[in-house]
């Protein structure tokens, strides 16, 4: 009995993508490391399918067809490279192995560029979707050794999403490319995910609208150009019970995890020199939440004063509306930016139309929009930035009151909106066409000689100034931009 791919890692995401592939007529066989696992999952989820378990790194090399394909799903970091180590050594030239964790990106470049030396071809697929798009549809990135792609597509293009008669899946790039745009759309989705949670913060403790209330909004967002999957699980959210008939949402402990891939992706802005803000302050977001004991003792300390909402709910409603619209297309077109960055930075050679539609369907961030983001990038494909596009300008220009009022409702009931307030700010700072950067340049120069460039001379051309009188006129070096 011969395997078309076997796969190392039985945890939810593993399981899921088993059975979606056994669905599609592809015959897999498992392996984990702890070998009851395997056993309680053919007995259970996997009775009366053709999945074969194995219980050793051998036995499941032995029952693939050539060239092999060996999927890993397993903890990213060290945990990887252990399994490649291991399992190396039973491979043969030409087969594939796939990493369909959540890696860092530079990991998997390294690990392609290794593998290719022992004549294994890598993979780095990044895979969105959680249970359920695993199960039935996830959107799937894949990049690494290019060579490897024709064998893998029909399997991954044939499990994946669906759009508009279109896989949720194509070849992404070379080496980390797959895991880098995983790794951006991660960071999105927490951008999306604190944006939500500011207007329902907005709405409940601003405009003390109740969880059945918010519900309803939530509901009607989601028919309209918000749709989307986060706004579909937020309404759905609210209107959850508990045993005791209450909304089980407010009774849940406010502090959030993470995992790291969105730490990752504002580390590299700042290492790209691209303002990722509006992800930034989600990461931030969450690890302020995470000091639940220390923020209750602040607010013993540093109480509020607000005053009960007296003014149009409705128009309020509508207001925040706009805020998190007008927020959530800054927060795409500052991932789109750092992509557009590390394109060229690491020699990627993203096609940003085709990620926008591998984001339409089976991933966490899929919405109705990234169809026109796809459309932007169709029409312009070298559009240096999503806020440029006609159809995003026009709604930035209609949504700008509300988008405002929303920031100022925040600021007067004291509920802080970092996501919606940094994304009006990147908003308002890259459509100026002077910014006090010159003050800024002449402090550097001032206490530093870090010299300074002038209007009325040409770029490139560097100045010093001896401020005090008591300087020199020997300069420190030109800045970096």
């Amino acid at each position: 009995m011969t395997a078309n791919i076997g796969l190392i890692g039985l945890a939810v995401m593993g399981q899921n993508l088993v059975l979606n592939m056994n669905d599609h007529g592809f015959k897999v066989a498992v392996y984990n490391r702890t070998a009851h696992v395997v056993d309680e999952f053919l007995a259970g989820p996997a009775k009366n399918t053709s999945i074969i378990g194995t219980h050793s790194l051998q036995a499941l090399v032995d029952q693939l067809e050539s060239p092999r394909i060996v999927m890993l799903m397993v903890k990213a970091g060290q945990v990887v490279d252990q399994v490649i180590d291991s399992l190396v050594p039973l491979l043969s030239p030409g087969d594939i192995v796939v990493d369909g964790g959540n890696s860092l990106f530079t990991d998997t470049h390294r690990r392609t560029l290794a593998l290719k030396e022992k004549n294994i071809l890598y993979l780095g697929a990044g895979v969105s979707g959680g249970e359920e798009g695993a199960r039935h549809g996830p959107s799937i990135m894949p990049g690494g050794n290019k060579a490897a792609w024709p064998a893998v597509k029909p399997i991954f293009q044939a499990i994946s999403a669906q759009v508009d008669g279109q896989p949720c899946c194509e070849w992404v790039g070379d080496n980390g490319a797959g895991h880098y745009v995983k790794m951006v759309h991660n960071g999105i989705e927490y951008g999306d995910m604190q944006l939500i949670c500011e207007a329902y913060q907005l709405m409940s403790e601003g405009l003390g609208l109740s969880a059945a209330d918010m519900q309803s909004v939530f509901a009607e967002w989601n028919q309209r150009e918000l749709s989307s999957y986060l706004i579909e699980i937020t309404a759905a959210i609210l209107a959850y019970h508990d045993t005791d008939g209450q909304p089980l949402v407010e009774k849940i402990l406010d502090t959030a995890g993470q995992k790291g891939t969105g730490k990752w992706a504002g580390i590299n802005a700042l290492e790209l020199g691209i303002p990722l803000t509006l992800i930034g302050e989600s990461v931030f977001a969450r690890c302020l939440s995470a000091q639940k004991d220390e923020r209750v003792r602040a607010a013993a300390v540093l109480p509020k004063h607000a005053q009960p909402f007296t003014g149009d709910k409705k128009a309020a409603i509508k207001a925040i509306g706009d805020a998190l619209y007008a927020a959530k297309i800054v927060s795409y077109a500052q991932g789109f930016q750092l992509m557009r960055q590390a394109s060229k930075d690491y020699d990627l050679s993203l096609n940003y139309g085709d990620i926008a539609l591998m984001w339409r369907g089976g991933c966490i961030i899929r919405s109705r929009f990234l169809s026109d983001i796809k459309q932007a990038y169709v029409a312009d494909p070298g559009l240096e930035n999503l806020l440029l596009a006609d159809f995003f300008a026009d709604a930035l220009k209609q949504a700008d009151q509300g988008w405002r009022k929303a920031v100022i409702l925040g600021i007067e009931y004291a509920i802080p909106t970092p996501a919606f307030s940094s994304a009006l700010a990147y908003y308002d700072g890259y459509r100026s066409a002077r910014l006090p950067a010159n003050l800024l340049q002449a402090q550097r120069d001032y206490f530093g000689a870090h010299t300074y460039e002038r209007l009325d001379q040409p770029r490139g051309q560097f100045f010093h100034t001896d401020w005090t009188g008591r300087g020199g006129k020997t300069a420190s070096t030109t800045y970096t931009v």
